[in-house]
């Protein structure tokens, strides 16, 4: 084992003592073995020292002298020529020599120079860029720099300056001190792999790498080094064992306790303090690895690599450096490559302490240099043969062995017990450097010659030398790994692995190139001959190369999942507008405008285009004008290429034109391009970085009403640390993991990456997920090794373009000879390919996906398939298609006649566009492009050929999106038939080879309906495609559905005229035409299965519901089939994306169990931007977030419905929008308009204003025609006809189910509290004169008869409001409220004041009323109650406010109205006395004011044409005009307006109906009738009319009949209607009837009541609301004589109560002078009294007449006047009572309830 050094193990002791130690092991429960070291007798090993301990540097003295010490010497510069250039940063020939001015200019650089940067003193910002021979310059260590110079200019390209004196004053440097290239040559330059050249290291002109003495402190080391072999064991076992005895080995192994080998001899070079008598033992030290290591070559050390390295053994060499620095290589050192990822992966792990530290905890020790060494040749050793390592893996294995070493420390930190005691540092001997050869030779013991370890070299530059002798000599032909590790001089272990296997460097040569040089090379490869004899060679292996069915494409419907998206996308942005942040304001859009951007693909350009044409958005945004055919959709779709730049200049300069409307800008495809516009401008190419610089730009950032949406497959490249996307802000697409697609009971199952893994595990049936092992022995066994100089993937192309000629000539050409020659897979794929076109009538076939990434390979495959095809004669059963990004697709004319004739297509112009489009069209779509950029593919995909793909570079995105092209959508099943099927039935290869183990009548079970129907459904398919077609609301997927929309055929065809076709149903069979095929019987006696003879021989139509069989690389599926440690595919433990980089190697892996949005988070705490990622400058203003408010990330997986999901989303944004600018408005026609009325023209349709003396004589209406009043009892008329088929409803089901329709705001609403625009500011209270909510309080008085005592009132008065009030001069005490006079008027002023009451709507409440009164000044008061003063304060803080008393909290809509027209008319008695005092008459006081629902949003006008009035000689009595919406300040006016206005007690308006008024109605401009809603209300001529303050419900029908009767004109302005708007929110008609006790149940309405002095069940609700419910809902059972009785009514005195629809109820008034019904004859079937005062008496009553068994009803406040009551009425002289007849509402004492009593007429 290398030098012998005395003390060394004796092998027979240490064999003895590791057999006794396996055994104790073994038979031994302890968790920690016995340490095997510890028996063993070792030397310490030697190391000298200094004599503070620290380790000495043996190199102190060396000194390379570049540099001299003495003092600058003054130096005078010699002039330059004349005519010369003396210009700074220019030679003496005046071409320009600064970097920031060359940099992408061709440089012309000999052979040997490298490129440097000189520092001038005049520019200190500029590097000059000259050329000087690599001899005088240092290396990375400040060495071997000869002396002298040799220099070139790069800007005249004068060559062969020999003295940097004379160089210098050539370029201008214009030095005051003599020139000296080691002051002046600062910097290496490089060109990048962009061309353009940039800033390098410094030049070590000093020599660095040095170890100072003093520079490091070491610590000991805490744990064992053996413990961490048995961790190692444990965290790999995932990985692949090589054999049983490793496994052994590795579980017996025990912990090294005390001692360390020792090296006896001295040491190469004497050191300061040694001596040969030295012996003393010596502490072992910790050897962590060396972090400053330069990536550079040791000084005076190089190693030549030997000449045809390459060609002699067949591979190149792949070294991964490790620890310490590597030498020189020379000689042919472009044969051996260098990587650094494992360097970078110890450099890694190097930081795991800090983890910790950071918090404050004691430091940790990281692993040592010889740990993880020997974990690397573990790792190594664990290797499959063809297994290639992975960074990551090793990685894992370092952090976990470090994290379980360290176990005990890393608890404590977590856990945060200050009282445990931190642990013993010294327990254990650490892993010295002479223990590592020893356990590194014996953990490969077991694995062959696969991994070698060799130490016996002094120096890594020998142990290469030596091992690329090896190499050449054919010694290291069965080992795949040299692992090296030596002593440097530093006495630090070195280290590095020699990658020697041929696959594996291959591999690892390959997965250091990017993707621009994969394609740079393989075409350098192409164009320059190399696979001529790959060609060649390939070709001499082979010695013979030289009836209709249904094509149908389905409109689909949007499906549940994708408009559950899209509703999510919606809430997401609702919830950034809801934020209290205001990012997004979307009351101030009523419009929007989107544009979407897709990566550069052609083909993926139009299939949105198209998708978008059929999704009906164009239609929901209202630009259906602008866009008449798919053409004109393109304007709306941007390809991400220069053309995109005009595009979003153009959007920023509409948004900032148009600030009302809503710009959407969807990425889509968004993970394609994150580059940094910064780094693209600087280096990189010019279609990268677009992205960045356009959509992350200030405009957009900035912009309010601009929103981005990113959609992706693959989000983890924009979900990093810095990020721009909120974690709130992200939509993941509903996963079926976690069930959430069986929410939306979704007809499809999406197959994906995680379903085509399970095919492979399900172990029934050929799995969806294969490779080729026939190919794979071919290539890697055959080809690599005769080639090794080609790329891998240009040996695989040619490999498998040969297997496809061979198979095509075996299957077609009838040469069965040669299926040796290719391999089984490719045979079956061309076999399924010309079998289904031969077999199908109409020459359908499937698709056949060739990937090959390449351009330059594509095209090859292209020309060398078609040229094959062709020469079989074979040109016309399958077609050759070259999808290349780049262009567009080009078809034959042959099968572009076949798709037409499908199609129906009569456009001889007419190509397809999309891959969509070539449904059923048999061919081979070789797919090109390094990334698919979100094409989609047809159904008739059959097979997805990646065995070409590359699996070098492991990124999960790269990965997945590959895979992501076989996703694909089947048929769901019914529950029934889960059961019986497995995931296998749908991965079978092919039912045309295999149909001896095929069911196929089984599989089809749930199959489509094809064959024979090309004259019927496709036809609009084929308008589509002409643009032709009306764009509906369906959305198109080019693909044949499952299930198919109900088509009765009407198109001529003909064969098919008289086919019926239904939907496709389990339990329906649809119609057959002759090659449909037939679902199997379901009847109880049918067990045979029919099939269609035609619909067996389309294979197409059979395998459209199976998803398509993906082959992949061996490498590749053994990566992807491999699970992690947390059980998921190891690819999802990879780094996501190029872009991005660990944040630190201490990180855990994804979990199973991850939902899509902890994934986000994961990938947001443990990946960073790299460099050139757009969003690395991200952080940049130091927020610790910096998310873009009005940025949403949409994810889902590929070919889900991502498209479809975020169309809808726009459509349904737009509808939202429009809903905002639209109410619900109850719209329905008017009721009970079947009266018998005369055809009486009293006013002119054209007339402004009603007449007074014309409205006299005009009979009152007493119908209602409300519709919200549709289930009240009817008044009685005889004028009116009651409806028998009336099908009445109950109140609630009224007020829940009234028709409304939406109708779009005008600029005259009226708005609630969440409207909020600039005009509104001043009117809401945000008027800067004023403080908000700076109001008064103020208190009044008052009293009434009918309250019995005074009552006080608040009123809450803004200060902007005083000035409508009068206040005393000496306390400022409230006195009246200002009214203006008859005689004033003012065009910007409305008289009235307008009072709303309101209660339970202070957000939702109709209170702005600025745009309805159009500017004008007015006085609107809130009627409120007192416990909800405060919030009504709150969101309404500039409106006056009366508060009404503590008592009416409780109260219904007629105590408000009561109070609002009583203290009103009070009001007016104090103003016609202030007036009076000024000189007015009292009659002048304007006596009007408004009383307006909460609801009424807008009022409208009928404009009479007075031509047509005219024209029609006054005959039509349905004349009806022009409606139009009018402002709440025209409507007033006009009426205030009116002559003799203060004649009238009440007026009112229409309510809105877009059907109008009713029949027979609207002939009369003004009519006397019922008034609702929205009054004019006299309360001067009312004075003597009350509102009854206990009502609940109809207080308003009740008070109109009492006006009426009182003999006041009522009128209603018919040209005037009123709109109010449905708030399902608060109001007074929300009644809640409730117990005492909460955990009683509600009771029902024959509970309201009970017997007096009973016990009873008492309710918690006022006895008015009991009562009117009570009377409501059971006036049947109380009055069964009058129920549906319209003839015999029940007569209510001066008062109007609701008895329910089924009973009529004749209204009469017992005051004196009153206008009452005439009720001759009238036999009343009841009678009602209600609190009757003295007007009714004895007499009264006996004027009316009642039928025998009349229900009479008294209701008395109280048991006392109840009894009062019948004896002063005399009622027992025509009723009879009893005492079970008394009632009382099921109230408690104390809340005061109602009595009343009845009894029958005798």
């Amino acid at each position: 084992m290398g030098n012998s050094y005395t003390g060394q193990l004796r092998s027979t002791r240490f064999e003895e003592v590791l057999h006794n130690s396996i055994e104790a092991s073994l038979r031994s429960n302890t968790v920690v073995p016995r340490p095997v070291f510890s028996q063993l007798y070792l030397e310490p090993e030697w190391r000298p020292r200094s004599r503070d301990g620290q380790i000495e540097n043996e190199d102190e003295d060396d000194d390379d002298g570049s540099e001299s010490n003495s003092p600058p010497i003054p130096y005078q510069m010699k002039p330059p020529p004349e005519g010369s250039c003396t210009t700074d940063g220019f030679c003496q020939a005046g071409k320009d020599l600064r970097l920031a001015s060359i940099a992408t200019e061709c440089l012309d650089l000999p052979p040997g120079f490298l490129l440097v940067g000189a520092k001038s003193p005049s520019l200190p910002d500029q590097l000059l860029v000259c050329a000087v021979d690599r001899r005088f310059l240092p290396d990375e260590h400040g060495h071997n720099a000869l002396l002298g110079f040799s220099g070139n200019c790069m800007g005249c390209g004068e060559k062969g300056f020999r003295y940097f004196t004379e160089f210098s004053n050539h370029i201008n440097l214009k030095l005051t001190t003599q020139p000296k290239k080691q002051k002046h040559l600062k910097y290496h330059l490089f060109r990048n792999a962009q061309g353009t050249v940039v800033l390098g290291p410094p030049i070590c002109w000093k020599g660095i790498g040095k170890l100072s003495p003093k520079s490091t402190t070491y610590k000991e080391y805490t744990h064992t080094c053996m413990h961490e072999f048995v961790l190692l064991e444990h965290s790999a076992s995932g990985a692949k064992k090589s054999s049983a005895g490793y496994i052994l080995f590795t579980k017996s192994l025990n912990p090294l306790s005390a001692g360390s080998m020792a090296n006896s001899g001295p040491p190469k070079k004497r050191h300061k303090g040694w001596s040969p008598e030295s012996s003393a033992p010596t502490e072992a030290v910790h050897r962590p690895a060396a972090s400053s290591t330069v990536n550079g070559t040791k000084s005076g050390e190089s190693v030549i690599v030997p000449d045809n390295l390459l060609q002699t053994c067949g591979l190149q060499p792949v070294i991964l450096k490790g620890h310490g620095a590597l030498p020189r290589l020379c000689g042919s050192a472009g044969d051996v490559l260098v990587n650094g990822r494992l360097q970078a992966c110890y450099r890694s792990t190097q930081t795991l302490p800090h983890v910790y530290e950071q918090y404050g905890a004691s430091s940790v020790q990281p692993l040592s240099t010889e740990m993880q060494v020997l974990l690397t040749v573990y790792y190594l050793v664990q290797l499959a043969p063809d297994q290639m390592p992975l960074m990551e893996d090793l990685e894992q294995i370092l952090m976990r062995s470090w994290r379980e070493s360290h176990l005990t420390e890393i608890r404590q930190y977590q856990q945060s017990h200050p009282q445990f005691p931190s642990p013993l540092p010294g327990l254990a001997q650490p892993l010295t450097p002479s223990q590592l050869p020893w356990l590194a030779k014996l953990a490969t013991s077991s694995c062959g010659e696969s991994v070698q370890v060799l130490d016996t070299a002094p120096s890594l530059a020998e142990a290469l030398d030596d091992t690329f002798q090896k190499l050449m000599e054919g010694k290291l032909n069965q080992t795949h790994y040299v692992v090296i590790v030596c002593m440097g001089r530093s006495q630090e272990t070195e280290s590095c692995i020699v990658v020697t296997g041929k696959h594996q460097s291959r591999a690892l040569a390959e997965s250091m190139l990017s993707p621009s040089d994969c394609v740079r090379q393989i075409s350098q490869e192409l164009s320059s001959g190399m696979t001529a004899e790959l060609e060649a060679y390939i070709g001499s292996l082979c010695p013979g190369r030289a009836a209709l069915c249904e094509y149908r494409v389905e409109w689909r419907e949007i499906r549940p999942i994708q408009l559950a998206v899209a509703r999510k996308l919606l809430s997401h942005v609702c919830a950034i507008a809801d934020s209290s942040t205001h990012n997004l304001d979307l009351g101030s859009f009523d419009k929007v405008e989107f544009l979407i951007c897709v990566p550069p693909s052609e083909v993926a350009f139009q299939q949105v285009v198209l998708h978008l044409w059929n999704s009906g958005v164009l239609q929901e945004l209202g630009l259906e004008q602008e866009c008449l055919s798919p053409k004109d959709a393109e304007q709306y779709v941007v390809k991400l290429d220069q053309t995109v730049v005009a595009k979003i200049n153009e959007l920023i300069q509409k948004s900032k034109m148009n600030p009302y409307t809503l710009f959407i800008v969807v990425h889509d495809h968004a993970h394609w391009d994150i580059s940094s516009g910064h780094y693209s401008r600087v280096g990189g190419k010019p279609s990268e970085g677009l992205v960045d610089s356009l959509l992350n730009c200030k405009q957009i950032q900035e912009a309010a009403n601009i929103l981005t949406l990113h959609v992706t497959s693959f989000p983890f490249a924009l979900q990093t640390q810095n990020t721009r996307i909120s974690p709130y802000n992200e939509i993941h697409w509903p996963s079926a993991f976690n069930n959430d697609v069986d929410l939306y009971h979704e007809k499809t199952k999406y197959y994906g990456v995680s379903e085509l893994l399970e095919s492979t595990r399900s172990g029934s049936g050929l799995p969806l997920l294969r490779f080729d092992s026939s190919f794979e022995s071919m290539v890697a066994g055959y080809f690599f090794v005769r080639f090794p100089k080609l790329h891998s993937v240009v040996i695989r192309t040619q490999v498998l373009l040969q297997h496809y000629s061979v198979a095509l000539m075996a299957t077609a050409g009838g040469q069965a000879q040669l299926q040796k020659h290719t391999s089984i897979e490719t045979l079956e794929m061309v076999q399924c390919l010309l079998s289904s076109t031969h077999r199908c009538p109409s020459h359908h076939g499937h698709m056949l996906l060739l990937r090959i990434p390449f351009p330059s390979l594509a095209a090859l495959a292209h020309q060398r398939l078609c040229r094959i095809r062709d020469r079989l004669g074979l040109h016309d059963r399958f077609e050759v298609i070259l999808g290349d990004p780049t262009s567009g697709i080009i078809v034959g004319k042959h099968f572009l006649d076949q798709l037409r004739l499908w199609l129906k297509i009569q456009d001889p112009e007419w190509t397809p566009h999309t891959y969509l489009e070539l449904e059923a069209l048999p061919c081979i779509l070789i797919f090109t492009g390094m990334d698919p950029m979100g094409e989609s593919l047809p159904r008739s995909l059959k097979y997805c050929d990646q065995r070409v793909v590359s699996c070098c570079a492991l990124r999960r995105t790269a990965m997945e999106q590959e895979l992501g092209l076989a996703a694909y959508l089947v048929l769901a099943e019914p529950q029934s038939q889960r059961g019986a099927r497995t995931s296998s039935d749908l991965s079978e290869s092919d039912p045309d080879k295999l149909s001896s183990t095929d069911n196929e009548e089984e599989e089809m079970s749930v199959s489509l309906s094809v064959c024979l129907f090309i004259h019927l459904f496709i036809g609009s398919f084929a308008v589509f495609l002409c643009q032709t077609f009306l764009s509906g609301i369906l959305f198109l997927f080019f693909s044949v559905s499952p299930w198919w929309p109900a088509v009765n055929s009407t198109l001529p065809g003909p064969d098919h005229s008289q086919a019926e076709f239904s939907p496709r149903k389990p339990d329906k069979q649809p119609a057959l035409s002759k090659c449909t095929p037939q679902r199997r019987s379901t009847s109880p006696g049918s067990s045979s299965t029919q099939a269609s003879p035609l619909r067996q021989s389309c294979s197409w139509s059979r395998n459209l519901n199976r998803p398509p069989v993906v082959l992949l690389p061996k490498a590749l599926y053994n990566l992807i089939t491999t699970m992690d440690a947390s059980g998921l595919p190891k690819p999802t433990s990879f780094l996501p994306h190029a872009s991005v980089e660990w944040a630190s190697s201490f990180r855990p892996l994804l979990s199973k169990m991850m939902t899509c949005t902890e994934q986000s988070l994961y990938y947001r705490q443990w990946t960073v931007p790299r460099q050139h990622h757009m969003d690395s400058s991200n952080r940049a203003e130091g927020r610790t977030d910096n998310f873009h408010p009005r940025r949403l990330l949409l994810s889902g997986p590929p070919q889900v419905g991502k498209t479809g999901a975020y169309l809808q989303f726009l459509g349904i944004l737009s509808r939202m929008l429009i809903r905002l600018m639209e109410v619900d408005i109850y719209d329905e026609e008017d009721i009970n308009c079947n009266c018998q009325s005369d055809l009486v023209q009293y006013h002119q349709a054209i007339a402004s204003w009603p007449n007074a003396d014309t409205m006299r004589g005009m009979p009152f209406d007493f119908i209602i025609h409300d519709p919200k009043y549709e289930d009240i009892s009817v008044i009685y008329s005889t004028d009116f006809t009651p409806n028998a088929e009336k099908n009445p409803r109950r109140q609630e089901e009224v007020y829940l189910r009234q028709r409304t329709a939406r109708i779009k705001l005008s600029k005259y609403a009226a708005y609630n509290t969440y409207h909020h625009c600039e005009q509104c500011h001043q009117y809401m209270g945000f008027n800067p004169r004023y403080q908000l909510y700076e109001s008064t309080l103020h208190a009044f008085t008052f009293s009434h008869l009918l309250l019995g005592e005074e009552i006080q009132l608040y009123f809450i008065i803004p200060k902007s409001k005083e000035h409508h009030f009068s206040f005393s001069q000496s306390g400022g005490q409230l006195e009246s409220m200002r009214l203006p006079l008859t005689s004033d008027w003012n065009p910007d002023c409305i008289k009235s004041p307008i009072f709303t009451p309101t209660t339970g709507r202070h957000e939702h409440g109709l209170f702005n009323l600025y745009h309805a009164m159009d500017g004008a000044s007015h006085l609107h008061i809130l009627v409120i109650k007192e416990y909800e003063m405060a919030v009504y304060k709150k969101y309404w803080p500039n409106h006056i406010m009366l508060v009404l008393p503590t008592i009416f909290n409780g109260a219904g809509i007629g105590a408000a109205h009561f109070l609002i027209k009583e203290l009103s008319y009070h009001n007016l008695e104090l103003e016609r006395n202030r007036r009076v005092e000024h000189g007015s008459r009292p009659q002048d006081v304007w006596p009007f004011i408004i009383l307006a629902d909460d609801s009424c949003v807008m009022w409208n006008s009928v404009d009479v044409d007075t031509k047509r009035y005219f024209s029609q000689a006054f005959t039509s009595y349905t004349m009806s005009g022009t409606e139009r919406n009018v402002s709440l300040k025209q409507v007033l006016q006009h009426m205030e307006a009116s002559p003799d206005i203060t004649q009238y007690g009440l007026c009112g308006l229409r309510k809105w109906s877009s059907r109008g008024s009713g029949f027979g109605r609207r002939r009369e401009p003004f009519s006397r009738g019922h008034l609702h809603d929205f009054l004019l209300l006299n309360v001067d001529l009312t004075q003597d009319v009350q509102y009854n303050q206990n009502r609940f419900t109809c207080d308003d029908v009740d008070f109109n009949l009492r006006v009426q009767s009182a003999g006041l004109l009522m009128c209603r302005f018919n040209n005037f209607s009123v709109m109010k708007k449905q708030i399902a929110i608060g109001g007074y008609r929300t009644f809640i009837i409730k117990t005492k006790m909460t955990d009683v149940p509600t009771v029902q309405p024959s509970q309201y009541v009970c017997a007096p002095d009973s016990k009873h069940l008492f309710l918690a609700t006022p006895a008015q609301l009991l009562l009117e419910k009570y009377l409501q809902h059971t006036s049947q059972r109380l009055f069964p004589l009058s129920a549906g009785n319209y003839s015999h009514p029940v007569l209510s005195v001066d008062c109007y109560l609701n008895l329910g629809p089924e009973v009529t109820v004749c209204f009469v008034s017992s005051r004196p002078h009153s206008i009452n019904i005439s009720t001759a004859g009238l036999l009343f079937s009841g009678l009602v009294l209600y609190f009757c005062d003295s007007f009714v008496t004895p007499g009264f009553l006996k004027k009316f007449q009642f039928l025998k068994g009349a229900t009479l009803c008294v209701i008395c406040p109280n048991r006392s006047a109840l009894r009062q009551t019948v004896v002063r009425l005399e009622l027992e002289d025509e009723w009879r009572f009893r005492l079970s007849d008394e009632f009382q509402t099921a109230n408690a004492k104390e809340d005061q309830p109602i009595f009343f009593l009845t009894g029958k007429h005798i």
